[in-house]
């Protein structure tokens, strides 16, 4: 591996959520002789870690109300962006990478014609499906396909990042012509299903690979827990439900259906939630808002009997490999990327939305338990370290076009998902 490398990434978070995508990745790239640096600008960052904090938290309000004004997602902080591509040209990276460049932080406009003028190879990691379309994130739960050929009239104006008019028609046309425009661009996507649809995008012109999420599989392990004595549940068996942030899609009400199901031995546990959304949970359901540390999400993961992902928008599904790392088998619905990270050795797929199905396989996992070690060794498919490293090694020239043609040397029959992975969540 070339010394040396420096690679800039931009996401929106430090910490949080694909923020720790970003700092796992500095640390891999610095631990094998790169240097980094992170522009973020929400959230907070781990202590140590070279970092550029994009525009104030008055540019996000801003844009965020201009956003629900217009519907002009990612085109406004104008002024922040300036600042961060004068950081960038003194900085003077040897690739960049990004990450998800909406949450109104960030002109897309200024960045992409910079991109293109500095011709320094770009690497894109999509974490969702924003980047093709004229307004949503995500358009699976509406069956919507409008992003295939032009957006207009969108059905989810009001959803994030939401907005009192459309303008996704304009929009569409607008992020098409800018994402389409950068000579030496290489995408990622943390899932084929992710895969599968950004082909199927105006983004197809690029080369295109699907690298998984990593985990720390010496943080993410089975642990001993005392979470059942702390909530006062003694020899319950707990029903699992993690998200950073929980909505109608993530499965919220799924897991009420499932509530009335399911026997006393039973009980549900969901993390993430917001003090509202606590509120109103049924009084037979544990909500609790987001954990202390990481160290704290383990212990639930490994006193839990069984992870339910309900979400049917998932272009992952970081908590179900992080709960099979620590033990747990996972229960998640056939549809989006979720199937593709569960074998019968880790968990069960059942039909979307189908809470009956959902409670029986329970039930019968129950009965018949998953062998802890191979639920583990599923989960280790997605070790973090080798992934990263295995990614940054393509990286050492700096150049997307080499990217591409020695990923295909890895990127044999067979071999896809265990080879690398550039992220973690």
């Amino acid at each position: 591996m070339v010394k040396n490398m420096k690679v800039l990434q931009i996401n929106i978070f430090g910490n949080l959520s694909t923020g720790r995508i970003a700092v796992d990745l500095y640390n891999v790239l610095k631990n094998n002789g790169h240097q980094g640096l992170v522009a973020y600008a929400r959230n907070t960052i781990s202590a140590g870690i070279p970092h550029y904090v994009i525009g104030t938290k008055q540019n996000v309000y801003i844009d965020a109300l201009l956003t629900r004004i217009t519907d002009r997602a990612g085109f406004f902080s104008k002024s922040a962006t300036i600042k961060l591509i004068e950081q960038i040209k003194r900085y003077d990276p040897d690739v960049i990478h990004l990450h998800n460049l909406h949450g109104y932080y960030i002109n897309v406009e200024i960045l992409f014609n910079y991109l293109k003028s500095s011709g320094k190879p770009v690497v894109w990691t999509l974490h969702d499906c924003w980047a093709f379309t004229g307004h949503c994130c995500h358009f699976s739960a509406i069956k919507c396909d409008r992003w295939k050929t032009q957006c207009h009239d969108c059905p989810q104006r009001h959803s994030y990042p939401a907005s009192y008019v459309d303008r996704s028609e304009s929009n569409y046309l607008r992020k098409k012509q800018l994402f389409t425009d950068v000579k030496d661009m290489h995408i990622v996507t943390v899932s084929k299903w992710l895969e599968d649809i950004t082909r199927q995008s105006y983004l197809s012109q690029y080369p295109i690979e699907t690298i998984y999420n990593g985990i720390d599989t010496s943080i993410f392990k089975p642990t001993k827990s005392n979470i059942k004595e702390k909530l006062g549940i003694k020899n319950r068996k707990i029903i699992l439900g993690v998200a950073s942030t929980w909505s109608i899609n993530k499965g919220l009400k799924d897991f009420i259906e499932l509530n009335k199901l399911i026997t006393s031995d039973y009980v549900i546990v969901l993390v993430g939630l917001s003090k509202q959304q606590i509120k109103k949970l049924p009084n037979n359901i544990i909500g609790l808002s987001r954990t202390k540390d990481v160290n704290e999400l383990v212990e639930f993961y490994s006193a839990a009997d069984v992870l339910f992902n309900a979400s049917i928008e998932e272009t992952f599904g970081l908590p179900t490999v992080e709960a099979m790392a620590c033990g747990t088998p996972a229960v998640v619905y056939n549809c989006t990327a979720l199937p593709e990270v569960v074998s019968e050795d880790s968990g069960r797929i059942v039909e979307a939305n189908n809470i009956k199905q959902v409670w029986k396989v329970i039930q019968e996992m129950s009965g018949n338990p998953l062998i802890k070690e191979k639920i583990v060794d599923n989960a280790k498919r997605y070790e973090k370290d080798q992934r990263i490293c295995a990614f940054s090694e393509s990286l050492r020239d700096g150049n997307a076009a080499a990217v591409s043609h020695r990923k295909k040397q890895y990127l044999q029959p067979g071999v896809r998902t265990e080879k690398y992975t550039f992220s973690r969540g």
